[in-house]
């Protein structure tokens, strides 16, 4: 288990210590800039402290972000939910802050590269598109962009720490539902009706699910560090450290699946001459394509074709993600209850909160880790949507505020996300109103049932339209795809105002989490994971339908809710999933908890405001 950690502020030693050692090591090279992004060979969420290098040379250890370090100047890129972090962590005389999204580094080099200056950059770290809009900013900079041999980040870090060793273990049928030998043959078909001969899997969450592994290499999310080739006719070489192969996984993987060293992966990628080899410019880097083509294979740019069918799960780990989310559901209510109870004091504060949640859930001996750092915000700090508490930026839970926390758990059957909203004292009127707009929309989307090929982007705005009446909005994602035990952001699918294409299938988990952000004042966001099913015909209708079967079991705050607002239907839905969440969870509760439940949970249809 990794623990939470909040201590973040103050980062300042880490660009004055060791953007000099970078500069050393960029001038015995004969360059005059590095580019730094917070991606790291895998393009993970999450990484291992070895490949940390944005937060060695900057200081930030935000989940986004870049820098380009030049001879004599440096900026750093961040999006807007780290703009104040950064302010805290990367030093002002050395780094200008700039914009992630809108500049970028492209912008940056395009704005303020000066012709005949020599960057270099790290082609395992960018994808194939990111690199392409870099290649045409420094192009127009008359700029010259030189790839790198070995990262010089590696060699200034005299002290970096090593690469992790995680032992990797075979994830249990019960829970994968389906045998990897299958997985492999259906992923062979697919390739080879592609037109290709192979294909190169480089994303470690679709090598945990296509050979049926976990590992442990990073936080948050139970993936092993390695790289994999499939062939059309299924069998497979993995490569992979030897150090983390236990005699019953090499066992578990068989005489099909090769292993060898990841050491020898580019190898692996020149022996693939004259072969047509799918790969995923999305999630491959460009140092990948750049070694096929440069040993001879013919590069077929298409999605990584493990990602679809990872994200409709299968019977049992449906099942398994209900398991896990009632479990889970029940560390949540005891931490509910504690809020409606200890924390109205005043004198709790947020980093106390989010221990609170990480004390109660480790009492699950199931539990894993948490699925990602928990997001745990008061008062204001509660509007900013991605918000990562820190010891410069805690607040105390005060009466007459709201309390948002977003938190989520790793367990054998399932991944876990949750968000409530929670009032610290007597709530206004003001945030009843907009917590019941917000409630309004997530009702809307638990409840829908929609066609056969209909996308996240077209449900999208149910869950806005009770705040687009009134003129408010959210400006993030209404809903991403969940892994089973596995990363808890997932795609091809998502609800989004983005466009998406892909449709919406039974077996995918998303979450359901509208929001309102008052700047300066609150936030709140209601969040479940549901689950695409079939749905039964509707009367009349002649379309097969498909709709969401919540998978989170939790109370929804009543004590926010103006009821009189909902219409029979809602209230109809909200009754029956309290009364599904009392049915669960009631038997893992007892006392004061079990009391709070019944309490938390009594039907709304009727009532008074």
């Amino acid at each position: 288990m990794i623990s939470q950690t909040f201590d973040v502020k103050g980062g300042f030693h880490f660009g004055r210590d060791n953007v000099p050692k970078l500069r050393a090591e960029l001038e015995k090279l004969g360059l005059d800039g590095f580019l730094v992004p917070h991606e790291d060979e895998y393009d993970n969420e999450y990484l291992p402290d070895c490949n940390e290098r944005l937060l060695w040379i900057a200081g930030f250890s935000g989940s986004a972000g870049a820098a380009i370090v030049m001879s004599d100047r440096a900026a750093i890129f961040v999006d807007g939910r780290y703009t104040a972090q950064v302010k805290h962590q990367a030093a002002p005389e050395i780094f200008d802050y700039c914009d992630l999204v809108n500049q970028g580094m492209y912008g940056w080099i395009e704005e303020y590269g000066k012709p005949g200056e020599k960057i270099g950059y790290d082609a395992r770290l960018h994808s194939p598109a990111a690199l392409d809009l870099l290649q045409t900013a420094a192009m127009r900079a008359k700029v010259e962009l030189v790839a790198v041999e070995t990262n010089p980040i590696d060699l200034a870090w005299t002290d970096r720490p090593a690469a992790p060793m995680a032992q990797i273990n075979p994830q249990p049928i019960e829970f994968a539902g389906e045998d990897h030998s299958s997985k492999r043959q259906r992923i062979g078909i697919a390739v080879e009706r592609g037109g290709a001969d192979a294909a190169v899997i480089t994303a470690p969450p679709s090598i945990a699910w296509l050979f049926n592994i976990r590992g442990g290499d990073v936080s948050r999310s139970p993936l092993p560090l390695s790289s994999a080739i499939i062939n059309k006719d299924g069998t497979a070489t993995l490569f992979v450290a030897p150090e983390k192969i236990t005699d019953e996984t090499r066992s578990h993987l068989g005489n099909q699946i090769a292993l060898r060293p990841e050491s020898e992966f580019e190898a692996g990628l020149s022996e693939l001459e004259g072969k047509t080899v799918r790969v995923d410019p999305a999630t491959a880097s460009a140092w990948v394509l750049e070694r096929l083509g440069a040993g001879g294979a013919r590069v077929q740019k298409l999605e990584d074709p493990v990602m679809r069918p990872k994200a409709v799960k299968n019977a049992a780990e449906i099942e398994g993600s209900r398991q896990a989310h009632i479990r889970d559901g029940g560390a949540i209510v005891k931490f509910l209850h504690w809020l409606d109870t200890i924390a109205q004091t005043g004198e709790v504060d947020e980093i106390i909160a989010a221990r609170k949640l990480e004390s109660i859930r480790k009492t699950l001996p199931e539990l894993r880790d948490l699925s990602f750092d928990t997001i745990s915000g008061a008062q204001a700090n509660g509007a900013f949507a991605h918000y990562r508490v820190s010891e410069a930026s805690n607040l105390k839970l005060v009466p007459g505020s709201l309390y948002l926390v977003d938190s989520g758990g790793q367990y054998p059957d399932g991944t876990t996300d949750i968000t409530r909203t929670v009032p610290i004292g007597q709530p206004t009127a003001e945030m009843r109103t907009q917590f019941t707009r917000v409630l309004k929309g997530h009702i809307a989307l638990s409840r829908v049932r929609f066609p056969k090929g209909t996308t996240g982007t077209q449900l999208d705005i149910l869950a806005r339209l009770p705040l687009w009446e009134a003129g408010f909005d959210y400006d993030h994602g209404t809903g991403h795809g969940v892994g089973a035990f596995l990363g808890v952001h997932e795609g091809p699918q998502r609800i989004a105002k983005s466009p998406n294409a892909v449709a919406l299938e039974p077996g995918m988990i998303l979450s359901n989490e509208p929001g309102y952000y008052k700047e300066g004042g609150y936030g709140i966001r209601i969040e479940n994971l549901q689950v695409v099913t079939e749905a039964e015909l509707i009367d009349g209708g002649d379309r097969p339908m498909l709709g969401f079967e919540s998978l989170t079991m939790a109370p929804i705050h009543r004590e926010l809710i103006d009821v009189p607002s909902l219409t029979p239907a809602e209230l109809e839905w909200l009754d029956a999933y309290h009364a599904e969440v009392r049915q669960r969870i009631a038997p893992l509760v007892d006392g004061e908890v079990a009391a709070w439940l019944y309490s938390a949970t009594e039907p709304l249809a009727g009532a008074t405001p």
